[in-house]
């Protein structure tokens, strides 16, 4: 691989690492990219690509989160209260119950549990017409549209959350039925220059989280979201690589996984004393210049 190539794979790594999980759109921002920075490779790869590396800015969050999410652990002793109930049981109650008891933690069970509820409604609604919104919607003037839009949303949000305490302040707090109402909320992300963590984020401020439960929730749902997109995007492309395509994979998901690091701990960092407003404002500026490029690219070629 050339070392030009290399750099524009890091550099596409890095858009995403950061983009992915503050709330401006990497869809929008790989576009602008894409305009200015050619990759040599096939159209199917590159489409792979800028799928896969997300798995980079994914597996971000199960490291830092780890503590949070990981549902199984060592308890060296259980209840007399408990005791009791496991010898009372059939002999395979006591085995599924020791096995719960000593080694299941029911809190983080319950937040995964939670978290595939607030993914059901992007299988259920948004998965069926994946193919067909990015073959008709993946273009500029939705992106920029959506980008201001949604810039002007957070701004709005912001006003209105300013006269009101959320209910919901921890992740234990958190409720299935709050859970679903955020994964509704996700499911407008399919709308390329949304956000899906700009979508789910507004979702959770307007049914009553506090912001850092909000982007903390957002950083699971991605899990199993960017996981399964990656899923179906390596079941299309097929699993044959050349040296060179595993080389750009390995580097945009290193590059991605080491900058969403850094992004996610800003953002929630940042979020402890601030609100989302900047974000707004940088997205209704970024929609500007998006539109305002292309419509002026279109207008110069037509001239030409």
């Amino acid at each position: 691989m050339e070392i030009i190539e290399l750099l524009k794979v890091i550099f596409l790594g890095i858009v995403e690492g950061i983009t992915e999980w503050l709330p401006i759109s990497s869809t929008g921002h790989m576009i602008l990219v894409d305009e200015f920075i050619h990759l040599d490779m096939t159209p199917e790869f590159k489409e792979f690509f800028l799928v896969v590396i997300q798995l980079g800015a994914i597996l971000a969050v199960v490291v830092l989160y780890w503590g949070k999410l990981w549902p199984f652990h060592r308890r060296q002793h259980i209840s007399r209260k408990v005791r009791y109930k496991l010898d009372r049981g059939s002999e395979l109650n006591r085995i599924i119950f020791t096995f719960v008891e000593h080694y299941c933690d029911k809190e983080k069970w319950m937040l995964w549990f939670k978290i595939v509820v607030a993914c059901l409604p992007t299988i259920i609604i948004a998965l069926p017409f994946n193919d067909f919104i990015e073959e008709h919607f993946n273009n500029y003037v939705v992106v920029a549209i959506a980008l201001i839009v949604y810039g002007v949303a957070f701004i709005l949000v912001e006003n209105y959350n300013r006269r009101r305490r959320p209910v919901c302040v921890s992740l234990n707090d958190l409720s299935f039925k709050t859970a679903f109402l955020i994964g509704l909320f996700q499911v407008l992300s399919v709308i390329p220059g949304t956000s899906r963590s700009g979508s789910t984020i507004i979702g959770g401020i307007l049914v009553g989280t506090s912001r850092t439960v909000a982007a903390e929730f957002t950083f699971f749902l991605a899990i199993p979201v960017m996981f399964g997109a990656s899923l179906l995007k390596l079941l299309k492309f097929g699993f044959s690589f050349t040296s060179g395509e595993i080389l750009i994979l390995a580097v945009g998901m290193l590059v991605a996984f080491l900058v969403s690091i850094l992004a996610i701990k800003f953002l929630v960092d940042y979020i402890k004393r601030h609100n989302f407003k900047v974000f707004g404002y940088y997205r209704i500026i970024l929609g500007v210049l998006v539109l305002g490029y292309f419509i002026g690219k279109n207008l110069l070629v037509n001239l030409i």
